[in-house]
């Protein structure tokens, strides 16, 4: 298109628009993966890999090429509304499993190996018997028997891993505020257990939860802390 024929078009418009097409999600790896003889291609992603408290939680998605929802992106660039609304019609057209591993997983594995299974346990719990996965991030899982491929910032490529990443963080931002009516010092229905002013207020005032992980170096600090006093 020939800039001088738009004149309500201003260079810095138009660099707007060209980044916001090129960072859309599509469909091509899906189709990619297709083209190779899978019939049933799982987009994955997982949330909470920061939060001091909560589980990691991950979903895995096969969208149903002739019904995709509108609006699918990276969840991080998404409004809460907008996740909310999405969930809903993912959940209603897809086939969605969400799985989690434990703040007990998290402590006795690590972070990563723990949305790892997480990762697993989500691909396993597919109605459809998943034949290959296009994982966010680099790394594939190393118990993950099924083809796959790895995308950096798949969450915002492609379809599908942008469905899991949405589906995901709904389900554990969801979580977390149950949580939080058990547990109101935290913050939990805001900051989903993630490091804010108002949960490190929380810890320090009443201490931590069987839901912090252990592992994580501001809980392990606390509770050494308070094992030297204790002494």
């Amino acid at each position: 298109m020939d800039m001088a024929l738009c004149p309500l078009f201003t260079c810095s418009d138009w660099r707007v628009l060209v980044t916001e097409t090129m960072t859309q999600p599509d469909f091509s790896f899906e189709i990619a993966a297709r083209k190779r003889g899978f019939l049933h291609v799982a987009g994955v992603d997982e949330v909470g890999r920061g939060p001091l408290a909560g589980p990691v939680c991950a979903a895995a998605v096969i969208l149903d090429p002739n019904n995709i929802p509108d609006g699918l992106n990276d969840s991080k660039k998404l409004t809460a509304k907008k996740r909310d609304t999405l969930f809903d019609e993912i959940m209603a057209v897809a086939d969605v499993s969400l799985a989690e591993a434990t703040v007990a997983e998290i402590d006795e594995h690590n972070i990563l190996r723990a949305s790892h299974i997480a990762m697993v346990r989500a691909i396993a719990g597919l109605s459809q018997k998943a034949d290959h996965a296009l994982i966010d991030g680099n790394m594939i899982p190393r118990d993950l028997t099924i083809s796959s491929d790895t995308i950096i910032k798949g969450d915002g490529r492609s379809l599908s891993i942008a469905a899991a990443s949405i589906v995901a963080k709904v389900w554990r931002d969801r979580h977390m505020v149950d949580l939080a009516q058990h547990y109101p010092h935290y913050g939990w229905e805001k900051n989903a257990g993630y490091p804010t002013a108002q949960h490190k207020l929380g810890l320090e005032r009443f201490g931590v939860t069987p839901h912090h992980r252990r592992s994580f170096k501001p809980i392990h600090n606390i509770l050494y802390q308070d094992k030297n006093v204790s002494d």
